[in-house]
């Protein structure tokens, strides 16, 4: 826990990992808002603390529609409909003249 006495209190979490964006995992901060951070007034640090919500709520939203997605694509066909139509390729130049079972 930080002390009382700053007018903004960072957002850290002490989860201080980079996603490929460059962002924290964590408090959601860009690197230069990290590192801009002790210099900042209180209205860019305000400012940044209204940047990092939107952020999070923005990731929240995305990961639920990947969580979605992932479930509709893996989707176990139902035993009561008819079994969908191959997909087999056989434009392929494959041979199997030589195959015996």
């Amino acid at each position: 826990m930080q002390l009382e006495f700053f007018d903004v209190v960072s957002p850290c979490i002490g989860l201080c990992q980079s996603d490929d964006k460059g962002q924290c995992l964590g408090c959601f901060r860009t690197r230069d808002e990290r590192l801009n951070w002790l210099s900042s007034d209180t209205n860019q640090r305000k400012k940044v603390i209204k940047r990092c919500q939107q952020r999070k709520i923005r990731k929240a939203k995305l990961a639920k529609i990947k969580v979605v997605d992932v479930i509709v694509e893996d989707k176990q066909p139902s035993l009561f409909e008819p079994p969908s139509q191959s997909k087999i390729d056989n434009s392929s130049d494959l041979d199997f003249g030589d195959f015996e079972l």
